[in-house]
């Protein structure tokens, strides 16, 4: 039998979620005995479309059985998809949730479905979180990821369902990387009217952005306790978001399960032995460490810090 080819379209491999989407498609890859053809968009959905568009217009013999794509902008590609589907090739959307399924699903036959954090519980997670580690209350910088985003603007609605009502948020947008992060974070610093707010903890829709947001307050006046405040991020990969949390770095993180290594699993079990397999499946995330064990004396951290200069 002929290795099923399939093309894996990440949204970026800047930064540590997406680099460990792309191992766990290389190792799925391999366990499955899967062709496996990676591409990057650079966060760019231009690039997104005119990659797979590509792709799917190729000859017959070159093209993937299947596409995995996590989608950068804000429509989630219906017309590549539909374009892939018409071509005979199979559709799977990760980590995003797209209303052209249902409809594309009653006209053609090939796999088309979507694996999916559940971004909204993630958010409820950061809720509790903060709950738990900013009991004195105060002021908040939430580091969102891009406006564009159907994961950001999630993950936000369902923080704001468990938001403590004694915190006030502070919304800065940055683009799911460190450095993005960074710079988000020291142009809020020069703000005159920033002077003076009582800053309770950091919370940051990815663990690369909550590192930089680390990084940007080491230079702060008063690093000593802005660095002291309690860091939230989310991913919780264990070499990077785990890790950080142990090292004091982060005082905690949210778990998310990749998509890559289950949709592909998913996907060769459609191809090989025509499992009918569900339009959405939905990951669990979880807090690490447990909610249960969380609390604000993991940082010995001030009720809140300043950059009054």
């Amino acid at each position: 039998m002929n290795k099923p080819k399939i093309l894996v379209s990440l949204t970026t491999l800047d930064n540590d979620y997406q680099i460990e989407q792309a191992a766990d498609a290389h190792d799925a890859a391999l366990r499955l005995g899967v062709e496996l053809q990676l591409l990057s968009a650079d966060n760019d959905p231009i690039t997104q479309s005119q990659q797979l568009l590509k792709v799917i217009q190729s000859s017959s013999g070159s093209r993937p059985d299947a596409i995995i794509v996590e989608p950068v902008g804000e429509t989630g590609l219906p017309r590549v998809a539909r374009a892939a589907a018409q071509a005979g090739i199979g559709w799977v959307v990760v980590n995003w949730d797209v209303g052209y399924l249902e409809e594309l699903r009653r006209e053609f036959s090939v796999p088309l479905f979507a694996v999916t954090s559940d971004h909204r519980e993630i958010g409820r997670i950061h809720g509790r979180q903060l709950a738990k580690l900013t009991p004195n209350g105060g002021s908040v910088l939430y580091i969102q990821g891009p406006s564009y985003s159907q994961a950001a603007q999630q993950r936000s609605s369902g923080f704001y369902e468990t938001k403590p009502e004694h915190v006030e948020v502070i919304a800065l947008k940055a683009s799911w990387t460190r450095e993005s992060a960074v710079h988000a974070v020291e142009s809020w610093l020069r703000l005159s009217f920033s002077r003076g707010i009582p800053v309770c903890g950091v919370l940051a829709q990815d663990d690369s952005m909550a590192l930089g947001s680390h990084e940007a307050l080491q230079g702060e006046y008063d690093a000593e306790n802005w660095l002291r405040l309690p860091f939230v991020g989310c991913d919780g990969l264990p070499k990077t978001g785990q890790a950080w949390v142990r090292r004091g770095l982060l005082s905690a993180t949210v778990i998310v399960p990749t998509n890559t290594s289950l949709a592909m699993e998913l996907l060769i079990k459609r191809i090989r032995e025509g499992l009918n397999v569900p339009m959405r499946t939905l990951t669990t995330p979880q807090s690490y460490p447990s909610l249960d064990t969380l609390t604000a004396s993991r940082r010995d951290a001030p009720a809140s810090a300043t950059n009054d200069r």
